[in-house]
């Protein structure tokens, strides 16, 4: 318990979402009970926040360097397409024999085009210091124009029946993709963590000078960041691809300022190194409830915006009034220093632990001399 409150003390954003998300959570229970919180409804909540939450953690990480990700989405699209194209059966025609290859070439090719992408952007950034919201900004363009020359603008349907069920097979009650999502985070934060290259990132993210004066390649730094972030963007694009059973460019466009919200949200700083995966996942439930009790509500789409800029607003003032808050300590009222010198506090002894023995001048003296000597 001293833990728990020691870790709220010391991050007091990370309280203030989570008391949020509580009093959201009580609200919505009391107003929609088990519409929203019944099995079926929790399953389905769990899902939908497994396809974007890849892509906000992608985001995460982007932020934490203090750059941006503006690609993810059309890296996540560009990823599924090619996925969507190997298991169409147009490169290597679907039998009964060849389904389970095509089931396994379907998810290697969405990690490594996430992969690919990952490394453009962070090979842009790091070899030819292009800012990095230039740089993703124009790679999103970039990965949507391949998409769409490739599809011509059109779904492509998969030809692998298996690959659906991943969306639905569950462990117990709890779906495989949202356990994934979770192993996910856990990773990504043991990496940010424990071990040396998440401190770089972080340090890179404060202060990218000192970084690259301690003797540490930061080049690298900011690529292996990318790559990462390729690798979620292609699990996102499993995601997407299994539960949509067809992909197509386009697909999920709102979830890049949701991506960037739920950042925002968990109180990462936009200008990097500071933010923690723990807030991310809390932030992620809070706008996932949210979403799913607007929808409950037939909320239209344009009430969604508005009521996630409210949140948002309100996040951000609770977060700056917990930083700036300080309690009022009371002062301690001075004791008059009275005129006689030798008669006020200051001129008493020190206190002593043992009893105080009557003092001999001579030996004081005798004492003194011997030490002197």
């Amino acid at each position: 318990m001293k833990k728990l409150l020691g870790f709220a003390g010391k991050d007091r954003e990370f309280l203030v979402l989570v008391i949020v998300t509580l009093l959201v959570t009580l609200v919505l229970y009391s107003q929609l009970g088990q519409r929203l919180f019944s099995l079926g409804g929790l399953q389905s909540m769990s899902i939908q926040v497994s396809e974007f939450g890849f892509l906000a953690l992608a985001m995460g990480l982007a932020i934490l360097t203090g750059g941006i990700d503006l690609s993810v989405v059309a890296a996540a699209g560009l990823s599924g397409v090619v996925a969507a194209l190997v298991m169409s059966g147009q490169f290597i025609p679907a039998t009964d024999e060849n389904q389970a290859m095509l089931f396994v070439l379907g998810i290697v090719a969405a990690l490594v085009t996430g992969l690919v992408t990952g490394l453009t952007n962070g090979i842009i950034i790091a070899k030819f210091s292009v800012p990095p919201i230039l740089a993703t900004l124009g790679t999103m363009i970039l990965f949507t124009g391949i998409g769409m020359a490739v599809t011509s603008g059109n779904s492509i349907p998969l030809q692998v029946r298996a690959f659906p069920e991943i969306v639905r097979t569950t462990v117990g009650p709890i779906p495989v993709v949202f356990l994934i999502m979770v192993i996910a985070f856990a990773v990504v934060a043991f990496i940010l963590t424990r071990t040396t290259f998440g401190r770089r990132v972080y340090l890179f993210g404060e202060n990218d000078v000192a970084l690259r004066f301690s003797g540490v390649r930061s080049e690298r730094v900011i690529i292996m960041t990318y790559a990462l972030i390729g690798i979620l963007v292609g699990l996102a694009a499993i995601v997407i691809i299994s539960r949509a059973n067809s992909m197509r460019v386009g697909f999920g466009e709102s979830y890049l300022l949701q991506a960037i919200l739920v950042v925002v949200l968990a109180g990462f700083n936009p200008f990097g190194g500071k933010g923690r995966v723990a807030s991310l996942f809390i932030g992620l439930v809070l706008l996932q409830l949210l979403s799913s009790s607007m929808t409950a509500f037939a909320f239209s789409p344009y009430a969604k915006n508005l009521v996630w800029g409210l949140i948002l607003l309100a996040v951000m003032a609770l977060n700056h009034y917990a930083r700036v808050y300080r309690p009022k300590v009371k002062k301690a009222v001075d004791t008059p220093v009275p005129d006689d010198p030798g008669s006020g506090p200051e001129s008493a002894p020190p206190a002593s632990d043992g009893p105080v023995e009557d003092s001999d001048p001579a030996a004081a003296t005798a004492g003194v001399g011997s030490a002197r000597g």
